[in-house]
C-alpha cells in the first residue's frame, strides 16, 4: 500500500508539471504566505494592489447603491441628473464600447472611458483585471477565504497554465461576430454587466430581505439589548442595502448563476477570469505590445513553486516554462513570494522566456467565428423577435420611456439591469422570452407591479450605452410642444370592469390617470340592476390620442388577478408601424 501511494503521488506530480518531474513541494496543509519573498518592492506592490482592488470594489458597490430613489411619492419630480456617475464602471468597460461600435457603427459618447482602459492595457498589460475589476475582486476574495483547506499540491496544480484558458478567446470571437450582426449578446457574458445585474436584481435584494427578517425577529423579543440592536439595524440598513424592497421577475436565476460562478472558485481558482471572461480575453489580446513584463532569472530559480501558489492568472511565472503574458493579471504576487529574487517586473524586459500570443488553434478559432455567425439567425427565428416592421410579437412587451426602436435597442442594451434598479416604482423587470432569445433579460414595463412616473427620466440617465435615450421631463411629458413619449395604449376588458360588467361604481383608473387632460374620461349613465332598481354609474373610456401607456390605470385597478384595464405596446412612439388604427 505504501509503495502504491508513493507511485500515485509521483504520477500526480508528473501530470501536474506537464511531464516534468518537479521537486516535491512542502507536504503541508497550510499554504505559505505569498509575501515572504526577498523583493521589498514586490511585497509593497502586491499589498498596494490588494488595497486598490478592495477600494475599487467598494466604489463600484457605492455607485450601484446610488442608483435608487430612497423616498418616492406619487407625483414627485424625479427629473434631473443623478448626483453620482452611477454607470462609471459600465462606461469604462472597453468590451462594451467595442461591441456597441461593431453593432451600431458608432461609439456612444458615454463609453469613451473604455479607451482609457485600453490605453492602460497597451502600456502595462492586464492591470485592469488584477487591480480594478470588481468581479475579479469578488473571485479573488472567495479564493482567499478558501485557501485554508486546500493542500499546496492542489493549489500549485490549479495555478499552472491550462489549455482551458483558451476558451475565453473563442467566446470573445463568437460574441464579436454576433455584435457585427447587430446584437449585444456580449452583455450576457461581460463581467461588469453580469455583476451589476446579479447584485442589483438578486443578491442585494436577498440580503435586504434577510436583514429585514432578522430585524423583525429582534424586535419581537423582550430583551432590551436585542431591541436596541434592531433599532441600530434599522438605521444602518438603508445605507448598505436597498432602501425599499425590490422584487424582480426571475431574480433567482441571476442569483444562482452568480453564486455558481463564485462558488466554483473554491475548486477552480479564478474560474471566470481564466476561462470564460470575454473582457479579460480582449485585454489579453491588447496587452501584446505592453511595455511592462516579467523578467526571469533562471539561474536563481530553485523550483520552490511559491510563485505558483501566489499566481492569480495561471500565467506560469515559475522557471523552466514560458510566461504567458496575455494571462497575467499584474498582481505582483510572484515577485512578492519569490525567496530568491528570481522574478521581477520591469519595463521592456527580454522576451526570451515570454509567450505573447494567446495559444489559440486555427481550427477552433474558425469554429468559434462560424458559431457566432449562425447563432444570431437561430435566435431570431423565435417568435418573440421583432420582424422587419420593428414590432415585437408579444404585445405585453412595453419598453422603458426613451427606448430606441427594437432593432436598435437590442444592438445597444447590455442587460446590466441598472434601469430596473433605478426605477422608483419597480415597474421595470427583465424579460424572459417576451422579446425572443435575443432579447432575454432586457427591460420591460410590467404595469401590474409598477407604473411609469411622468416626471421620471432616471432609466435614461443610468443607461450606459444609449439604448434608452436620456430624456428631459419636458420631452417625456410633451411640455416642449412636441407629442409626449408614448409607451403603448390602455384597453378595457369590459367583462371585468366593475361599472361595465357588475354595475358597481368605480373610477380609480380615472383618478390615477396622470395626463393633462386625462386620457380616461367618464360617461354618466343610468342602468337598472337585477331587481330593476336604477343605478347611476360613471363608465370609463380611454381616449387613445391622449393615453401614453404609463400603466398607472392598470397598476391601480382594484381587480386583483387580471386588471380590467391593461396596457399593450400598441401605439408606442418608437415604432410608427405599431398602430391599432389604420389611419394612424
Amino acid at each position: 500500500m505504501a509503495l502504491s501511494a508513493r507511485v500515485r503521488q509521483l504520477l500526480e506530480r508528473v501530470l501536474a508539471a506537464g511531464g516534468r518531474v518537479l521537486p516535491r513541494p512542502d507536504p503541508v496543509h497550510k499554504l505559505p504566505s505569498i509575501r515572504q519573498g526577498t523583493s521589498r518592492r514586490g511585497r509593497w506592490l502586491a499589498t498596494l494592489r490588494g488595497w486598490v482592488q478592495l477600494a475599487s470594489f467598494l466604489l463600484f458597490l457605492v455607485l450601484l447603491l446610488q442608483t435608487e430613489v430612497a423616498t418616492f411619492q406619487r407625483g414627485s419630480n424625479l427629473a434631473g441628473d443623478l448626483p453620482y456617475p452611477t454607470s462609471l464602471y459600465l462606461q469604462a468597460d472597453p468590451l462594451l464600447g467595442v461591441a456597441t461600435s461593431l453593432a451600431t457603427g458608432s461609439l456612444y459618447d458615454g463609453l469613451i472611458w473604455g479607451l482609457a482602459v485600453l490605453l492602460l492595457t497597451l502600456l502595462l498589460g492586464r492591470a485592469f483585471c488584477g487591480w480594478l475589476c470588481p468581479f475579479g475582486a469578488v473571485q479573488h476574495a472567495v479564493e482567499w477565504l478558501g485557501r485554508g483547506w486546500r493542500r499546496a499540491t492542489k493549489v500549485i496544480a490549479g495555478n499552472r497554465y491550462a489549455p482551458g484558458q483558451r476558451l475565453k478567446y473563442y467566446l470573445l470571437a463568437a460574441l464579436l461576430v454576433i455584435s457585427v450582426s447587430g446584437s449585444m449578446l456580449v452583455g450576457l457574458f461581460d463581467p461588469i454587466s453580469l455583476l451589476t445585474r446579479s447584485l442589483s436584481l438578486s443578491i442585494l435584494p436577498a440580503l435586504d430581505e434577510a436583514a429585514r427578517a432578522g430585524i423583525r425577529l429582534l424586535q419581537q423579543t423582550e430583551l432590551g439589548p436585542l431591541q436596541t440592536l434592531a433599532a441600530a439595524g434599522e438605521l444602518v440598513r438603508p445605507h448598505l442595502l436597498p432602501a425599499r424592497p425590490t422584487h424582480a421577475h426571475d431574480a433567482w436565476v441571476f442569483g444562482l448563476i452568480f453564486l455558481g460562478l463564485v462558488g466554483v472558485v473554491l475548486w477552480l481558482p479564478r474560474f471566470w477570469c481564466r476561462r470564460l471572461c470575454p473582457l479579460g480575453a480582449l485585454l489579453g489580446v491588447c496587452s501584446r505590445p505592453a511595455l511592462l513584463g516579467l523578467a526571469k532569472d533562471e539561474s536563481r530559480c530553485t523550483s520552490c513553486n511559491r510563485c505558483l501558489v501566489a499566481c492569480q492568472g495561471a500565467c506560469d511565472p515559475q522557471g523552466g516554462a514560458p510566461w504567458h503574458a496575455a494571462e497575467c493579471h499584474l498582481c505582483f504576487n510572484c515577485e512578492a513570494a519569490c525567496p530568491e529574487a528570481a522574478l521581477a517586473f520591469t519595463f521592456l524586459p527580454s522576451r526570451a522566456t515570454t509567450r505573447l500570443d494567446a495559444d489559440l488553434t486555427r481550427r477552433a478559432l474558425v469554429g468559434s467565428l462560424a458559431a457566432g455567425a449562425v447563432t444570431l439567425p437561430l435566435l431570431r427565428s423565435s417568435a418573440g423577435f421583432a420582424g422587419p416592421g420593428g414590432v415585437a410579437a408579444d404585445p405585453s412587451l412595453i419598453r422603458p420611456p426613451g427606448a430606441l426602436p427594437e432593432g436598435d435597442f437590442l444592438a445597444r442594451c447590455v442587460k446590466c439591469g441598472e434601469c430596473m434598479k433605478v426605477c422608483p416604482t419597480h415597474a421595470l423587470h427583465p424579460t424572459l422570452l417576451q422579446a425572443g432569445l435575443e432579447g432575454i433579460w432586457t427591460p420591460r414595463l410590467v404595469p401590474r407591479i409598477g407604473y411609469c412616473e411622468p416626471s421620471c427620466t432616471l432609466c435614461g440617465e443610468v443607461c450606459p450605452t444609449g439604448a434608452i435615450r436620456h430624456l428631459t421631463e419636458a420631452e417625456k411629458t410633451g411640455h416642449d410642444g412636441q407629442p409626449p413619449v408614448r409607451l403603448g395604449t390602455a384597453f378595457y376588458d369590459l367583462g371585468r370592469c366593475l361599472p361595465w360588467a357588475m354595475h358597481t361604481p368605480c373610477i380609480v383608473c380615472e383618478e390615477w390617470c396622470p395626463t393633462t387632460p386625462k386620457a380616461i374620461w367618464l360617461e354618466e349613465v343610468t342602468v337598472d340592476d337585477r331587481d330593476g332598481k336604477p343605478i347611476r354609474l360613471q363608465r370609463p373610456h380611454v381616449d387613445p390620442r391622449r393615453c401614453t401607456g404609463c400603466g398607472a390605470c392598470e397598476f391601480a385597478c382594484p381587480i386583483k388577478d387580471q386588471a380590467a384595464i391593461r396596457v399593450t405596446s400598441a401605439g408606442e412612439v418608437r415604432h410608427p408601424h405599431n398602430r391599432f388604427l389604420l389611419s394612424g
